[in-house]
Formats: structure tokens, sequence, C-alpha cells
């Protein structure tokens, strides 16, 4: 009785993983073919809910990558794709795994580790012509990335050596100028300098013979002829004083008589 029972309850445990086995291809199926339909979203449902039936399923896993990198969501189809590496042995499929984590890996703009997993790619399944492409399209991309740094690198080098050569160029001018405006200081200083000196007062006040010096001829003439006047009229008074003394004397000496 025993084994009868123990015969029907594993023949129950076939039939339901069986019937869970068809539930799971069911929804591949309808995953499958949203998918082509470019409905990455709902195939997206779709493959978890194959998933939730069989959770080691390669299919429903790797076609669950498929659906979040063609929604963009790298990130997490890189996740999905690294899960699958830790149970997956079978080497066609990891090379199958390793090809698209390198795909994702690429349009993170992780080059150098998409590089490493076409590699790896390769080292599961070498007959991939589509992985060998793909590593010598991420090489040259490498390349590429490498050759636009130096480029960046030696304009920025340039950049910083014009600049330098702007700023001693400014300096050099703000020198030059500093330099400009201490002459014209100094000189304008001087110019105070020998405008405010004791022999230029005396000069402005006037030196008897600079003055001379300066008069005209006319003026030395006109001042000749004052002095000459001068002296007449002195000349006039004197003998004018002599006369009147010599008639008071006449007079005086007649009233003795």
């Amino acid at each position: 009785m025993n084994k009868y029972i123990a015969l029907f309850i594993g023949l129950l445990c076939l039939f339901s993983l069986d019937v869970l086995a068809q539930k799971e291809r069911k929804f591949i199926r309808k995953g499958n073919g949203l998918f082509e339909g470019n409905e990455y979203e709902n195939s997206e449902v779709e493959y978890r809910k194959a998933l939730d039936k069989k959770i080691n399923s390669y299919e429903a896993g790797f076609n669950l990558g498929d659906a979040l990198y063609k929604q963009k969501k790298y990130d997490e189809a890189l996740k999905q794709y690294q899960v699958l590496t830790a149970t997956e042995k079978d080497p066609k499929k990891l090379g199958e795994i390793y090809h698209n984590i390198g795909n994702t890996l690429l349009m993170n703009r992780k080059i150098d580790e998409s590089i490493e997993a076409y590699k790896e790619s390769l080292r599961n399944f070498p007959n991939s012509k589509e992985t060998k492409y793909n590593l010598e399209y991420a090489k040259k991309m490498k390349q590429k990335e490498e050759e636009k740094k130096k480029n960046q690198d030696q304009n920025k080098d340039q950049n910083k050596n014009q600049d330098k050569k702007d700023q001693n160029k400014d300096q050099d001018k703000k020198d030059q100028n500093k330099d400009q405006d201490k002459k014209d200081q100094d000189k304008k200083d001087k110019g105070k300098d020998q405008k405010n000196k004791p022999e230029d007062q005396d000069k402005k006040k006037g030196d008897p013979e600079e003055q001379q010096n300066k008069i005209s001829e006319q003026d030395a003439n006109r001042l000749l002829e004052a002095l000459e006047n001068d002296e007449k009229k002195v000349q006039e008074k004197v003998q004018k004083a002599k006369a009147a003394a010599q008639k008071a004397k006449r007079t005086k000496i007649k009233k003795d008589w």
C-alpha cells in the first residue's frame, strides 16, 4: 500500500513539474511574440512570469536581459546576465551571455570592460563571428577615445601656454604703462620743482639788470629823455635859486648903505 502511495506522489510531482514547465513555455512564447513586435516592456512582464514558474530557466532569464537591454535599462540588463553566469555551465550559452554583457557594457561607455567580456565570450565560444566583430569594434572605439583624449590634452596644454603668453604680454604692458606713468610723474614733479625754485621766484619778481635787458630800445630812449628833462628842471631850479640869492644879497647891501 505504501508503495502505491509513494508511486502516486511521485507521479503527481512529475505532473506538477510538467504543468509548471508548460506554463513557463507559455509565458516565454508570449514574451517572444511581444518582443518581436517591439513591445519590450510587455515582453519583460511575460519573461518574469516565466521565471516565477521556473526560477532557473535559462531561456526566460536570457530573454529578460534582452528585453531590459532593448528598453535601455542597461544596468538592470547587466545584472540579469551576470546572474546567469553564476549558474550556467554550458560553454555555448556562456558565450552568448558574455557577448550580451559586452554589448551592455559598451552601451554604458565602459569600453575596457566590454573588451574583456567579448574575450571571455570567445574563450567559451570561439567560433562566434558576431563576438569577433564586436571585439574589434570595441578596440577601435578605445583607440578613438585615446586619440581624442590625447588631442584634448594637447589642446589643453596649448591653451595653457597661450594663456601664459597672454598673461605675460598683459604683465609686460602693465609694466610699460607703469614705467611711462612714472616717467610722466617724474617729469611733472620736475616741472613743479623748477617752478618753485628760489631763483625762479627771483626772476619772476625781477632782477634790475635783467629788467633793463628786457626794456625795449624805445622805452630806453623815453626813459633817457625823461631823465634829461628832470636834470634840466633841476638845473633851472638851481639857477633860479642862485639868482634869487644874488638879488637878495644886493638888496641887503643897498639897505646897509
